[in-house]
């Protein structure tokens, strides 16, 4: 399934300029899911119908695929029908997210709707939640899955309960999304706003490593910003973020020479027959085998995330590539880079098989 990327609005707490302004610089980068609350509204259906449609027409015509995130306060408050959506449709939205469920049977039902509309389910409950819509024969082609946010820190999901949610929706293919956070807290829904990631292990960390690490999970297809504004340097970092292999940051030693350079650019991929103590790209050994080598004077007592190379002295293995993933000592190695820091853990990500790539920083 297409991976994309996307971005939150919140209108009842914005302006409609700023709002179009944002649109814009994400459209222009690639972002193609448009993520809007409606769980702030206190507004008339008529003011709602008019404040909501500009927006969401605006952002229509630039490419995004627009989901409006709902709760039954609304149909209550705004007197609109399970049975009749069409107030969503006329707002020009593509979908609506449930964030609270019902008993299964109304979901099914909602699937069906005659405007064809995009219903998607709230993904951040561990239960049978999805399998009892589908045992009333939802339409699945019109099902999404999408995580919730966490506007109040140390309350994001753990991964192990992200991941088990997760897979109840991916089983069946259903396309599913979640959340990470900007550096901003300017935009949410609610008056605390400590960040607004899916899982709490994200809410500290840089935004494209968020990125990543979602989309390594392999769980999630959409990636979306949950509050803003995001800035135009963090806009432009995650449109640029490889969305279908890893791709770790790395700061260069002060030795990198042209060989490492190239060989770092290169494509890589983890073995089958796999070690624990490092992860191993060996095809560019034989690409470079006729390239001299030779012992550089970086420390060869190598730390978890060196990026290290065979050295002249390493006979058939010159110029393999390694990741280093338990710490050791070999001179027949040099050192070239290392793995930033808060990427290391996305090493665990590198199976069998995974092709993976560098971006010096």
């Amino acid at each position: 399934m297409k991976r994309e990327i996307g971005i939150s609005i919140y209108p009842d707490r914005s302006e409609l300029k700023t709002d179009q302004e944002y649109l814009k610089k994400a459209a222009d980068l690639g972002f193609t899911r448009l993520f809007i609350s409606m769980l702030e509204i206190t507004d008339t259906k008529e003011k709602t119908k008019e404040k909501f449609q500009s927006l969401i027409y605006f952002s229509r015509k630039l490419g995004f695929e627009v989901m409006l995130d709902v709760a039954p306060s609304i149909f209550t408050d705004l007197e609109i029908s399970y049975d009749d959506l069409s107030f969503f449709a006329e707002l020009g939205a593509h979908g609506i997210r449930l964030d609270v469920g019902f008993d299964g049977f109304k979901e099914s039902m909602m699937t069906y709707n005659e405007q064809g509309l995009i219903i998607e389910l709230n993904m951040s409950h561990d239960i049978a939640y999805l399998d009892n819509i589908l045992s009333y024969q939802a339409n699945t082609s019109a099902l999404y899955g999408c995580h919730n946010f966490y506007p109040q820190e140390r309350t994001g999901l753990p991964y192990e309960f992200f991941k088990s949610c997760s897979e109840r929706f991916k089983k069946y293919g259903l396309k599913t999304a979640a959340f990470v956070t900007c550096a901003s807290k300017d935009q949410g829904p609610w008056d605390i706003n400590d960040g607004l990631p899916t899982l709490e292990m994200h809410r500290h960390l840089p935004l494209t490593t968020q990125v990543k690490h979602l989309f390594a999970t392999e769980l999630i297809d959409v990636v979306i910003i949950g509050n803003g504004y995001a800035s135009d340097e963090e806009l432009l970092a995650m449109s640029k973020v490889n969305r279908t292999q890893i791709e770790f940051g790395y700061e260069p030693t002060t030795t990198q020479t042209d060989l490492e350079q190239k060989i770092l650019a290169e494509q890589h991929y983890r073995r089958g027959d796999i070690t624990e103590d490092v992860i191993r790209s060996t095809q560019v050994r034989v690409k470079y085998q006729e390239e001299a080598n030779p012992l550089n004077t970086e420390s060869h007592v190598f730390q978890v995330g060196d990026i290290v190379l065979g050295n002249d002295t390493f006979g058939k293995y010159k110029n393999e590539l390694q990741v280093v993933l338990v710490a050791h000592e070999d001179s027949r190695k040099n050192k070239i880079g290392t793995i930033l820091k808060e990427e290391r853990f996305l090493l665990e990500y590198i199976y069998p098989w995974s092709k993976f790539r560098f971006q010096k920083q």
